[in-house]
Order: structure tokens, then C-alpha cells, then sequence
């Protein structure tokens, strides 16, 4: 929601942040926090001109002065507000979902309509942000994904001040959309976020935010929620396998009065979404197209449970598996398909998950992964 900022909002502003005292640096300062242009501020600032490069504004001068425009201006001093575009953000169908784990309970705090920050912490590739999003499918609720990074901050979060057509407007963050749509605010791989998300401390109770920026509070409507997704909680990473991952304050969790536990699915479920995404390549759940998904999930499942005992370094994912199945609905090659999407790993890794599937799978032959698949 882009908000035209005036003259009196730009001296009001510099003024809070900086003194009455103004130089040329504290004004390049402002202009590039708010990008808004030196030349248009300093032209706000000549009646409070004292020398070259030097500004002094006093609130009764200041008041006077400005009154004084606004009077003989015809046109309206204030905060120019457009609507919200209607648009829908209630997440699509996705017709290869499969529900499992804790997704009936996530799936009742999202219809609930309650303001009640849910935390889900797993390992990548599980399933978090996709159950998030079909619970929101499910429920007919809008959802707002952010994709949090160690440099988000409260002008990605919150909004910030745009250059638009020459002017200089504000633009609600996705946060405020939420808050004022009543949607859900998905914080997707928080914990790579810094301090800086302590911004949502107010909102994270429940009590909305005060825009600083612009002098205006924003409640939460009715149905908004929080929801934030983890491959840690909160805590770091100390095996080094979510690098970036950091430390998030206590207070900041603490917030989260749930936390979510997602385990990957059992090998009974797994084979029902890989013949879900096989059915959505067409590819006919028959032969030995059948027993390939069921050969990847005991895979798969010999391999997480290796990773738990400390066997393995490595872990084969859901979201891997069903690389693999697209991989497969390419080529046509299971052996290729598998080796194409076990190449991330170190060389060690991927030769040992290699060897262990060709173990299951007696139909495949090891050297025709890097042989040419005729047409």
C-alpha cells in the first residue's frame, strides 16, 4: 500500500532522527535511508537555510512556515493512501500432497483463526513449508511467504520508502500485508535471520506494530497468524550441516508458544507421494515402475536410519526422492536417474548410496548411469 510522503513528513522526519541542527551529511544520510532524492530535500530545507550546506529548523518556525503553504496551496499536504490489490494468495492444490505427521494439528491452528505463532523445526526436504502451504489450501486461508536470509531486515519485514514515478512513497512488507489482510505470515528458514528479526517482537504477541516512519499503527485483523519454519531450533548448527543457520534470541522464541517436531515420512507414506508425483508425469504405476518407488523408499529409509546411528554423513531426503522420480520421467533410466541426483554429494558418499541401491534393486546396472539413453 504506497503512501505519497510531502514536505512536512520529510522536515519531520529529519528532524526526529537527526536535530534541528542539519548538515549536508546528516541530509545525505536521510536521502539514502529513505531514497529520496538530496535535491528534493534540500529544496524542503532552503527556508531553514543558515549557510551553505547547513540547516537550522525550529518547531515554531518550522509550524509557521508550513502552515503557511498548506493555506495557500490548493492541493492536500498529507499521506496519499491507494488500496490493497484484492488479490487471492490462498495457496494452490497440489494434487501430489500426502497429509502426515503433525499436519491435522497444523492444519487445526490455521482454521482456528487464533493468533498462535507455531514454530516447525525439521531436517530439509521433509515436507515443512509444503504441509504450510496445503493446510492454507485446505482451510481457504491466504498465505504470505517470506524467505528469511541473515541480511533480512525490518525495511524487507515492515516496509520501507520507494522511489515511484519520481515520488516518494511508502510500501507496506509483507508483514504489514498480513496483518492487515488477516493472512497467514510463513517465515521460511528463520533461523538464518539475524538480530535484526527481533522487529517482530510486538507482532509476535499479538499487539500489532507502530510504522515509526510514517506515524501510523497497524492492528492485526482477525485470522492473522505466524508461522515459521526451521531446520534447527533456534540454537545453530553445531554438526555444520545447516551452515548459516544462527543463534535466534530467547525472547524471540519464546514467542512460539508450539513447537512442531517433522520427522520425514515413513517408507508406507513416502511410497504414496512418489506414486502421486510418478502419476503426475504420467508415468504408469505398473511393473517395474511400481517397484522402483518402492525400492527408492527402502532406500531412502536404510540411509536415515544409517545417518541416525552416525554411519553416514549424508541423508537422502523426500524432496530428493522426488528429484528422482522426475529425473526418471526424463530419461527413462532408473540407474542414471539415481546416480544424476546423488552428484551433490562427495564422491565417497555418493558411491557408497550407489552401491547400497544397486543392492536392492537387482535390475539395474551400475554403468549404464553414464551411458546415453536412446530415444
Amino acid at each position: 500500500m504506497p503512501r505519497t510522503l510531502d514536505s512536512k513528513f520529510h522536515i519531520d522526519n529529519i528532524v526526529d532522527q537527526y536535530g534541528a541542527n542539519l548538515d549536508a551529511d546528516k541530509v545525505k544520510a536521510y536521502c539514502s535511508n529513505h531514497e529520496v532524492g538530496y535535491q528534493t530535500i534540500t529544496k524542503y530545507l532552503n527556508q531553514f537555510k543558515t549557510k551553505r550546506g547547513h540547516w537550522k529548523v525550529t518547531v515554531k518556525q518550522a509550524k509557521a512556515r508550513l502552515e503557511k503553504a498548506v493555506s495557500s496551496s490548493p492541493k492536500n499536504v498529507g499521506l496519499a493512501k491507494t488500496t490493497i490489490k484484492a488479490e487471492n494468495l490462498v495457496p494452490q492444490k497440489d494434487d501430489t500432497f500426502i497429509k502426515f505427521g503433525a499436519f491435522p494439528d497444523l492444519k487445526k491452528v490455521i482454521q482456528s483463526r487464533l493468533f498462535y505463532p507455531v514454530f516447525i523445526t525439521g531436517m530439509s526436504g521433509n515436507g515443512k513449508t509444503f504441509g504450510v502451504e496445503q493446510a492454507c489450501n485446505q482451510t481457504n486461508r491466504e498465505l504470505i511467504r517470506v524467505n528469511i536470509t541473515v541480511e533480512t531486515d525490518e525495511d524487507d519485514l515492515i516496509g520501507g520508502f520507494r522511489l515511484v514515478n519520481g515520488e516518494t512513497v511508502w510500501h507496506n512488507g509483507p508483514v504489514i500485508e498480513a496483518l492487515e489482510r488477516g493472512a497467514i505470515l510463513l517465515l521460511d528458514e528463520v533461523d538464518l535471520a539475524s538480530n535484526k528479526i527481533l522487529c517482530l517482537q510486538s507482532i509476535l504477541e499479538g499487539k500489532g506494530v507502530f510504522l515509526k516512519k510514517i506515524g501510523e499503527y497497524i492492528k492485526p485483523s482477525a485470522g492473522f497468524n505466524i508461522i515459521a519454519t526451521a531446520n534447527t531450533k533456534g540454537k545453530g548448527s553445531d554438526d555444520g550441516r545447516f551452515i548459516g543457520t544462527n543463534v535466534l534470541n530467547e525472547a524471540f522464541l519464546e514467542r512460539f508458544p508450539i513447537t512442531i517436531e517433522q520427522e520425514y515420512p515413513t517408507v508406507v507414506t513416502e511410497s504414496k507421494i512418489l506414486t502421486k508425483v510418478s502419476e503426475s508425469l504420467n508415468i504408469p504405476m505398473i511393473g517395474e515402475h511400481k517397484k522402483f518407488i518402492d525400492h527408492l523408499c527402502n532406500w531412502a529409509d536404510i540411509v536415515r536410519r544409517t545417518f541416525n546411528d552416525g554411519g553416514v554423513d549424508e541423508i537422502i531426503s523426500t524432496r530428493r526422492l522426488t528429484h528422482i522420480i522426475r529425473a526418471y520421467s526424463i530419461f527413462g533410466n532408473k540407474m542414471k536417474a539415481v546416480q544424476m541426483c546423488l552428484n551433490r554429494f562427495d564422491d565417497e558418499t555418493k558411491e557408497s548410496f550407489i552401491q547400497l541401491y544397486s543392492k536392492l534393486d537387482e535390475t539395474v546396472n551400475i554403468t549404464e548411469s553414464t551411458q546415453s539413453v536412446d530415444s
